[in-house]
């Protein structure tokens, strides 16, 4: 067989689903079914305009919450410990025995940790100038 090796800073649609597909047969064979479930909190004003939100999924007994963003005519109100309280409700009804988040911000730092995160791992200069903080806490 001859293949062939290209770059592209455009994948299409298509191929990516390749490869996620290609990944996730390896990765049930290889650790079993992950049964991945996407996961959503949303904070609305009246309007029902979104000003808060939290986007993850739940796989393998484990909530990962991949973005949380607080508007910041709500920041400083407790908003993301509620959300994150509610997610972590989610995932527990779902089987899921830890969370896991990670974080750049420094004020995010702190609001992930007064909800029970602890930090297990860190990039520095992720982005430049910063450190990227991997955090965890136990569901059960």
């Amino acid at each position: 067989m001859t293949t062939h090796l290209s770059l592209t800073a455009d994948p299409s649609a298509e191929d990516l689903a390749v490869i996620a597909t290609g990944l996730t047969g390896f990765n049930e064979i290889d650790a079993g079914p992950a049964d991945r479930k996407p996961l959503a909190v949303f904070v609305r004003d009246e309007e029902g305009q979104i000003k808060a939100g939290i986007s993850g999924y739940t796989a393998w007994g484990w909530l990962y919450v991949q973005w949380l963003w607080v508007d910041e005519t709500l920041r400083g109100q407790g908003t993301a410990g509620r959300m994150l309280e509610a997610a972590e409700a989610e995932a527990r009804s779902r089987g899921c025995h830890a969370a896991y988040i990670d974080t750049f911000n420094p004020v995010a730092l702190k609001t992930y940790q007064r909800q029970g995160y602890v930090p297990f791992g860190e990039l520095k200069d992720f982005p430049p100038g910063r450190t990227r903080t991997f955090l965890q806490k136990p569901l059960s």
